[in-house]
């Protein structure tokens, strides 16, 4: 599959509506927006090749609904108000945008070198990211959609598979509501797993949007299945969020940098 037959295949899915396309040839990215309110998303024509290779054309048409979704979801005005239980934090990276095309900022806060935390209101099948104009409106404050967002993320139920290499358990938490990486964030949920579950080192690792990975190592060779794990996970998600791991002790999260076979930073 070949950039331009891809990008030929998405346009042509998305053609009859109101949105215009635009290709970028030296990032090969296509961009796709509302021909008169011009706002839209852009798409990583490689990263999408890559989940095509893997799942063929189911890849080609979850592309389109989530293009199709969040395009709605951009042209609608929505309100905080009255949707209190729908707000949620999610995890993005360092290099994610900071703020709209529209130059409106969006609402968000650091959490490691690698992680910054947005705030979203979900509307069921996608969700749109909190700016500030939309705080300034209803005069909502930061420090209230923090406590929100925190309040019902604890509300979600956490569910894991386990799968052990080379003596080396791992936990992945991944039940697909678009808050699997967020639960990096639930302390009550961590502490409580690190003291009943965990016999070795914890770590943690958030790749993609879509999983949240918890390593109990037991030996060298773990840290290096770990990183070899997350790369994987990283290079194919939907919402990559980064490389890197990090160790977990006493409610602190610390990068991992892994520097050759069997040896960790």
């Amino acid at each position: 599959m070949t950039s331009l037959k891809m990008r030929k295949l998405l346009e042509e899915k998305l053609s009859g509506s109101d949105w215009s396309f635009s290709y970028d040839r030296e990032k090969d990215t296509l961009r796709v927006e509302h021909a008169e309110q011009k706002k839209g998303i852009t798409i990583s024509i490689p990263g999408l090749i890559a989940k095509w290779e893997e799942k063929q054309e189911a890849a080609l048409e979850e592309m389109v609904y989530y293009i199709r979704e969040a395009l709605h979801v951009m042209n609608e005005e929505q309100k905080l108000t009255g949707k209190e239980k729908n707000i949620f934090p999610v995890i993005r990276s360092t290099s994610f945008p900071t703020e709209t095309r529209d130059e409106i900022s969006l609402f968000y806060d650091d959490h490691t070198a690698e992680t910054r935390i947005y705030y979203a209101l979900d509307l069921g099948s996608t969700y749109r990211l909190i700016d500030e104009r939309m705080m300034e409106k209803e005069n909502w404050t930061e420090a209230k959609i923090r406590e929100m967002a925190r309040f019902n993320l604890r509300s979600l139920k956490v569910t894991y598979k386990k799968d052990t290499v080379a003596g080396n358990p791992f936990y992945f938490v991944n039940s697909n509501d678009g808050y699997d990486a967020s639960r990096i964030l639930n302390d009550q949920f961590l502490k409580q797993f690190s003291e009943e579950t965990i016999t070795g080192t914890m770590t943690l690792a958030v790749p993609h949007q879509d999983v949240l990975i918890i390593g109990d190592i037991q030996n060298e060779v773990g840290y290096d299945v770990l990183a070899q794990m997350t790369m994987s996970f990283f290079a194919s998600g939907h919402v990559p969020v980064t490389a890197l791991s990090f160790l977990y002790e006493n409610g602190e999260l610390e990068p991992i940098f892994i520097l050759g076979k069997n040896r960790k930073k």
